[in-house]
């Protein structure tokens, strides 16, 4: 397995993985909202902001982060790979694309929301610390922060 920098090349592939989780993300409902999603992919992969771990032509984990924003935007791993730490694997190179001592931020499921307890117990585990409460894709969230200064890699 390899972790680099995703490209339009590995565009199906990654669309492949997303439609085996779609479910677990608010916003990925419909076709429409598939398709405008495979867009929004592309743009990150032109931006060089979408990491990805590979295997014999097969995306077994994606992530997608906004340098300019300091946030982690998607994270999904093929259900079949879990428990292998390729999340953690592509959140630390992740790191090493994004500003030095500036504090990275993450969405997800609030603590009430049983989807959310696999995500919000890893991302805890990698030091991110709960923060404030919202609403994305007219689902209720929380923000996590990983304070850069203060925390250590994992």
């Amino acid at each position: 397995m390899e972790i680099r920098l995703a490209s339009e090349p590995d565009i199906d592939a990654w669309m492949a993985l997303v439609e085996q989780v779609r479910e677990a993300f608010p916003g990925l409902e419909t076709a429409k909202a598939m398709t405008e999603h495979r867009a929004t992919v592309l743009d990150f992969m032109r931006n060089s902001a979408a990491v990805c771990a590979a295997e014999g032509g097969r995306i077994l984990g994606a992530l997608l982060f906004s340098k300019e924003n300091s946030m982690l935007c998607f994270l999904a791993v093929d259900p079949a790979c879990r428990r292998q730490h390729i999340a953690q694997k592509l959140v630390h190179h992740m790191l090493t694309q994004m500003e030095e001592g500036k504090d990275i931020t993450v969405t997800t499921y609030r603590e009430d929301d049983p989807n959310g307890a696999a995500a919000r117990a890893f991302y805890k585990y990698l030091g991110f610390s709960e923060g404030r409460l919202g609403e994305e894709f007219g689902c209720p969230v929380q923000e996590f922060v990983w304070k850069r200064s203060a925390a250590g890699q994992k």
